[in-house]
């Protein structure tokens, strides 16, 4: 069972999932807007995975005989200036939730609720390989000072990490 310290805290961090697909659509609607569609495709597929870390927390909540609680949502920004712009906002975005795993790993060993603990280790793994990820296509955009022919390329590059969920809705037609 988990203490409610510990349950009100997976629950705030399921919503700061949601808020991270939130934002990811966001930053998804902006790129389409500048037909960037393959730069749209990677932060549509980035969304479908916050989601995805949100399903891992209300399972777990559940799991462990807790309650979710969802809160509203902040509307998140939906302009920036330059796709390099962006790539820093995510970047940003990915090291606070990076953060916000490592104190819930915190409270976790304080509260010695070790499933919770081990619970959080995939999740701390894969923050890793979220900011390494981000990071990388931000270093592109800053080597390329926002050249529309890099852009372009990078635009074509990105395009190869696709969204599943549209593939999905249509097996059934």
């Amino acid at each position: 069972m988990l203490s409610e310290k510990m349950l009100k805290a997976l629950n705030e961090q399921l919503n700061r999932e949601l808020y991270s697909a939130y934002l990811y659509f966001a930053m998804a609607a902006y790129f389409d807007d500048l037909n960037l569609e393959g730069f749209a495709s990677w932060m549509k597929a980035q969304a479908e995975e916050e989601i995805g870390h949100a399903l891992r927390f209300y399972n777990y909540i559940y799991d462990r005989n807790g309650r979710v609680e969802l809160t509203e949502i902040p509307q998140p920004p939906k302009e920036w200036e330059s796709p390099t712009e962006a790539f820093e906002a995510a970047y940003e975005h990915e090291k606070f939730i990076s953060k916000c795993i490592n104190e819930l790993a915190a409270l976790a060993e304080e509260e010695k609720d070790y499933s919770t603990r081990a619970f959080l280790e995939w999740f701390i793994n894969e923050q890793v390989e979220e900011e390494a990820s981000v990071k990388k296509i931000l270093d592109k955009l800053k080597f390329a000072k926002d050249s529309p022919q890099i852009v372009f390329m990078l635009d074509r590059e990105l395009a190869a990490r696709t969204p599943k969920l549209p593939s999905l809705l249509l097996q059934g037609e």
